[in-house]
C-alpha cells in the first residue's frame, strides 16, 4: 500500500478474511482468502468525472506448519488486482506479500516481500474522502510501505503489543542508503486502545504518530496527532485527525475531521492548512458483504488549490 508523508494514504488494507480452509491435517493448515471490491467514485481533483472503479481485489494463501507446541513455521502468499491510472490494458496483478517465518508465544517473526509495521498506521474512519493518515490523497510525498527485503517481528498479549521492522538497504553503489526502520508500541485497556507509531527513512525522512481509540458499545471515538519531518528541510508537516463511528444494528454511520498544516509542500516552504471532512454510512448486508456511500469535503488557505465535492458508493465481497 502506498503511503504519503502525513499526507499518508492509509489504511485500508484492512484485517485478514476468516477465508476457506483448504487443508488441515499432521500439522499443516492451508487457508484461502479473498476479497472484491467495485465503486462509484469521483475524487476532489477539479474536473475529474465520476467512474466505475476496481478498488480492491485480493487472493491471499496462508500457511501454518506445527513444528512443535509452543511453534509454528508459516508462510503467506497474496496478489492484489489492481487498475492503475492510465492503465489501458485491464487491470494488473501484483505479488505484494511472499514471506515466511515463525510464530509461537513469543510472538512473529517473518521474512520476505511483505507490509513495514508502519502500514497500520492511522485512525481514519474513510473509505476515500480522507486525507492525511487515511486512504485516500496519495498524491503528496509518497512513501512506501512495502518491499521485498523485510524482517518483521510483532507481539500481541491482548493487553500490550508492539513491533518493529526493518527494510535492507538495497541501493545501487555509491548512492544514498535506502533503508527503513519502523515500530509500534500499545496497549489496551477496557475499551481503550493507544499506541504510537514511529518510521524512520535512510534516506532523511522521519514521521510518529500518537493514536488512540475508545469502544463504548455501539461507539467508537478516535484520534490522532502526528509530525513527520525531512532532513535538511526547513519545515516540518503536522495532522491532526478525529473520527467516530456509531453502529445500529447492521449500520454503522461514520464522521471524520482532518488538519494538516504543511510548509513542506511548496517551493518556499509556504505554510499551507487543509482541512478536511468526511462522513459515511456502511450497511452489512452479510457478514462478508457490505455497501457504503460517503461524501468528503477538503479547503485549503492557499491559492494554488482548489477541490471538488468527493464522493464514494461501492460494494465489498470477500470470503
Amino acid at each position: 500500500m502506498k503511503k504519503t508523508l502525513l499526507a499518508l494514504a492509509v489504511v485500508a488494507a484492512g484485517s485478514a478474511n476468516a477465508g476457506i480452509n483448504l487443508y488441515d491435517a499432521n500439522g499443516v493448515k492451508v487457508d484461502l482468502s479473498g476479497a472484491a471490491e467495485v465503486q462509484y467514485h469521483h475524487g476532489y481533483d477539479k474536473g475529474s468525472k465520476g467512474d466505475i472503479r476496481l478498488d480492491d481485489g485480493d487472493l491471499s494463501f496462508d500457511t501454518s506448519v506445527a513444528i512443535s507446541q509452543q511453534l509454528n513455521a508459516l508462510a503467506k502468499i497474496s496478489f492484489e488486482y489492481e487498475n492503475e491510472d492510465g492503465d489501458t490494458d485491464g487491470s494488473r496483478v501484483k505479488n505484494y506479500e511472499l514471506y515466511a517465518g515463525f510464530n509461537g508465544d513469543f510472538g512473529q517473526l517473518t521474512f520476505g516481500r511483505q507490509y513495514l509495521v508502519f502500514d497500520d498506521v492511522g485512525i481514519g474512519m474513510d473509505y476515500e474522502a480522507g486525507i492525511g493518515l487515511s486512504q485516500a490523497n496519495k498524491n503528496t510525498l509518497d512513501a512506501l510501505t512495502n518491499f521485498d527485503n523485510i524482517a518483521k517481528y510483532t507481539y500481541d498479549n491482548g493487553m500490550f503489543y508492539a513491533g518493529i521492522s526493518h527494510k535492507f538497504d538495497d541501493s545501487a553503489k555509491g548512492t544514498k542508503d535506502n533503508s527503513i526502520t519502523d515500530g509500534r508500541l500499545g496497549f489496551r485497556v477496557a475499551g481503550l486502545d493507544a499506541r504510537v507509531y514511529y518510521i524512520d527513512y535512510a534516506a532523511g525522512e522521519q514521521i510518529w504518530n500518537l493514536e488512540a481509540e475508545y469502544a463504548l458499545n455501539s461507539l467508537v471515538l478516535a484520534a490522532s496527532y502526528g509530525q513527520g519531518e525531512v532532513d535538511h528541510v526547513q519545515g516540518k508537516a503536522t495532522q491532526l485527525s478525529l473520527a467516530g463511528s456509531y453502529t445500529l444494528d447492521k449500520t454503522t454511520f461514520a464522521l471524520g475531521y482532518n488538519h494538516i498544516t504543511d510548509d513542506l509542500l511548496t517551493a518556499n516552504h509556504a505554510k499551507v492548512d487543509f482541512d478536511n471532512v468526511y462522513a459515511n454510512v456502511t450497511q452489512q448486508l452479510h457478514s462478508n458483504v457490505k455497501v457504503y456511500a460517503e461524501l468528503g469535503w477538503l479547503e485549503a488557505n492557499h491559492h494554488a488549490y482548489d477541490y471538488d465535492l468527493n464522493y464514494t458508493a461501492g460494494l465489498e465481497v470477500k470470503f
